[in-house]
């Protein structure tokens, strides 16, 4: 029980940031294309840095999914207050991250490139890859919330 009560927040916790750091490297890519920066090292390091970041939250949330959420924190949502935290949130949340690292690899082969044509779209893809990690936050609160809920209703 005791390493259930410890390894669920620190799983959580490096699920988070790992995220925040992903969320963050792809907002820093978007702000050098927007300062016309041409410093290709610069692109790649944040680049490199957002796909490590949705990479790891990804395999410490899979891991936290399979070991913890599914088996312990998935029904006392489904039977507490808002059971459509887990039918929505979790649902869409497993969905749109699928998309999150090919769309982080699109980014880092186009930070490689020199071509000024592929400067603008790069930008406004890190911009949308920032957006999905904040919006897929925002369903991981609902599901804390809910299970929250779940517990004390």
């Amino acid at each position: 029980m005791l390493d259930i009560l410890l390894a669920k927040p620190v799983l959580i916790g490096l699920h988070l940031g790992f995220a925040i750091l992903g969320i963050d490297a792809f907002l820093w890519l978007a702000g050098e294309y927007a300062a016309g920066a041409i410093s290709i090292k610069r692109r790649m390091i944040a680049a490199v840095l957002g796909l490590i970041g949705f990479i790891g939250s990804w395999v410490i949330g899979g891991y936290y999914y399979v070991k913890y959420y599914g088996p312990l924190v998935k029904p006392i949502i489904k039977e507490g207050l808002a059971p459509w935290a887990h039918a929505i949130a979790m649902e869409a949340k497993e969905h749109i991250f699928l998309l999150i690292v090919p769309l982080a690899i699109t980014v880092l082969l186009a930070a490689r490139s020199s071509d000024q044509a592929i400067r603008r779209p790069a930008m406004w893809l890190a911009v949308l890859i920032a957006a999905i990690g904040l919006s897929l936050g925002a369903m991981g609160f609902i599901i804390s919330a809910a299970a929250r809920w779940g517990i004390a209703g």
